[in-house]
């Protein structure tokens, strides 16, 4: 599933009790520091959404050029978005 700043892949892994993420942030991005800020903000989300996010699954994420302009809140509107549309989120939220 995807949407304009990111593309998410999902693998149902129903023996594993816990979800991985496996992160993606291409050189066309831009340099090192706007890579791993990128990376940092996705870290972070799932930091914060741990308890909302399905067990039970692996996530890859990849970002796509307008993640390089955007601030956490946009970011995590923008995943946000994006797991819902793949049904990623619990149903309490």
């Amino acid at each position: 599933m995807a949407n304009r700043q990111f593309v998410v892949y999902m693998l149902d892994r129903p023996d594993q009790p816990y979800f991985r993420i496996g992160l993606s942030v291409s050189k066309k991005l831009g340099k090192a520091v706007v890579r791993n800020r990128i990376k940092r903000y996705i870290r972070q989300f799932f930091l914060e959404m741990k308890d909302q996010i399905t067990e039970g699954k692996d996530y890859v994420i990849i970002a796509r050029m307008p993640t390089s302009e955007m601030n956490y809140a946009e970011v995590k509107k923008s995943l946000l978005h994006v797991l819902r549309k793949i049904g990623a989120l619990k149903q309490n939220i």
